[in-house]
């Protein structure tokens, strides 16, 4: 089955027109999956800079997981995520799922945050 790009673009879109109304100063929580992967990002929409930032590709991730590309990983990458911004001092993120569904791997990464210590 064929990706249709528009329908992705239009999706992320409403997505973060969302974000931007709830953010109230927030910075955000950005999720990006590939087939093999998983990453995630703090960032600063204000500044234009990203504050904190993880993967399933970081040789301490690689080490410890099976693949980079199931649940399993995604929690790790969440809980690494939340770990390096409590330390930097953000405690309260907006999470942006960009196009994709909040299930599976992507609500395992935010559950992952969660349990690290952010707050969303």
């Amino acid at each position: 089955m064929a990706r249709d790009v528009k329908v992705e673009q239009r999706r992320k879109a409403r997505v973060r027109r969302a974000i931007r109304e709830r953010a109230k100063g927030r910075l955000r929580l950005s999720v990006f999956r590939s087939s093999k992967q998983i990453y995630a990002q703090i960032i600063d929409d204000e500044k234009g800079a990203t504050v904190v930032a993880a993967s399933s590709l970081e040789k301490a991730n690689r080490e410890g997981l099976k693949t980079g590309a199931d649940v399993e990983a995604a929690k790790v990458v969440g809980k690494l995520l939340a770990e390096r911004a409590v330390a930097k001092g953000v405690k309260e993120v907006v999470f942006d799922r960009g196009a994709y569904m909040y299930h599976g791997r992507v609500k395992a990464l935010a559950d992952g945050a969660r349990e690290g210590g952010l707050e969303f």
